[in-house]
């Protein structure tokens, strides 16, 4: 039997009133999402427990079949599996975005989008100033970058008591009060301030702001966590898996539990990714492996944004040139399952990632049709289907 799961990352929200009280997911014109909803059935699944953090991390985890109480063990570790970033068991990944950060306001945590060859630029000059034989930064993708801390001569001394908190959280908030906290939180606060004093004159910066760019003003450093022991999707499931993303996270995710990765060019992990690229390579991986999962990861971005109609565009675009064209082809694959399904909520209101309850539509061989029309949160909560424990629902999806 074919699989295919598809991640349209935090599309679900909540109801708008520039939407005239509808959701992103109501208001989007989603014919092949519906199709899904209408053919098979809709549920809901919660992925993220009450007393860890919503985010992509542990949502995407449990989406994928693994229970985050166990598995979870930081997000930063994950991306760190992505990049192939060895981790001893004393060593410690910690994310570290390039932000932009104003009067104490978190102005951007994208630092305006600074490009790779900057970053990279911006990271080498950290690395020299502060790094060493245990602290060693690693340059990412634009603004998302890694810090190692290496504790096999000195332990670190933090926990999976310190706390950090996401700098996409904060948009257009004031940070003081959000700075890590917990152990080791001393020492990752030095570094942050450190680093805003490196770079209030670097030559990226002031590159940058000659043409009217924000600055990266300093590194913002959260998600940390030590390596996490996950079996294989085989082991667990009985199936190999091939992975479709553009953002580490899920790059990190799909090489700890032995999936194919398939790179796309054009996918971006941002609004502006090359959908129908993502499509085809889709089908294309359908002909030689039975589970394929794409995450797009742009509807989570014009969230944080606090852009309701990029939402929809991302939604719509998803639909069109991902959900359509699989749908059509699984048709002529014999026995198929496909589901629709975002990892967490995030909202557009406060442009953060939330926790509850997210829809998923899920349709195939095997599959009794319920009342559904069409695929949104309301349809959702109407539902009978409820997983609670968010990574019971693969074993659903997979059950014969």
């Amino acid at each position: 039997m074919k699989h295919v799961i598809v991640i349209p990352d935090g599309c679900a929200d909540e109801p708008q009133a520039s939407l005239g009280g509808r959701t992103p997911l109501q208001a989007a014109c989603l014919p092949a999402m519906d199709r899904v909803a209408r053919e098979g059935m809709v549920g809901r699944a919660n992925h993220v427990p009450d007393h860890l953090p919503a985010g992509s991390a542990v949502a995407n985890l449990s989406l994928l079949g693994y229970d985050p109480e166990v598995h979870f063990t930081g997000r930063a570790p994950l991306e760190a599996a992505a990049r192939k970033i060895p981790l001893a068991a004393e060593d410690w990944a910690i994310r570290c975005n390039l932000v932009t950060v104003q009067d104490q306001v978190m102005k951007d945590f994208t630092a305006g989008h600074v490009t790779t060859e900057q970053a990279h630029r911006i990271l080498a000059s950290l690395q020299q100033e502060l790094g060493n034989d245990a602290l060693e930064f690693f340059g990412g993708v634009s603004y998302r970058n890694l810090l190692v801390y290496r504790g096999q001569q000195k332990p670190a001394p933090f926990s999976r008591d310190t706390r950090s908190t996401p700098p996409h959280d904060l948009t257009n908030q004031l940070v003081i009060d959000d700075y890590p906290r917990g152990p080791g939180s001393d020492l990752l606060c030095e570094w942050m301030n450190r680093s805003a004093s490196l770079l209030q004159d670097h030559p990226v910066n002031r590159e940058r702001t000659a043409k009217g760019l924000l600055p990266a003003t300093n590194i913002w450093l959260w998600g940390l966590g030590q390596a996490p022991q996950l079996p294989s999707f085989q082991e667990q499931y009985g199936k190999r898996g091939l992975m479709i993303t553009a953002v580490d996270l899920l790059r990190g995710i799909a090489a700890l539990i032995d999936w194919e990765q398939v790179e796309v060019e054009g996918a971006t992990g941002y609004t502006d990714t090359d959908y129908a690229a993502k499509g085809r390579a889709a089908m294309e991986a359908l002909e030689r492996v039975d589970l394929v999962c794409v995450h797009v990861e742009a509807p989570d971005e014009a969230s944080h944004e606090g852009d309701a109609q990029a939402k929809i565009k991302a939604l719509e675009q998803i639909d069109q040139h991902i959900v359509a064209p699989l749908y059509e082809a699984l048709q002529s694959h014999g026995e198929y399952r496909l589901m629709v399904s975002p990892d967490h909520p995030t909202s557009i209101r406060t442009r953060t990632h939330t926790h509850g309850a997210v829809p998923f539509a899920l349709a195939g061989s095997g599959i009794e049709t319920d009342t559904a029309t069409g695929y949104d949160e309301l349809t959702a909560e109407a539902s009978s289907a409820h997983f609670p424990q968010g990574h019971q629902l693969m074993s659903f999806f997979l059950s014969s």
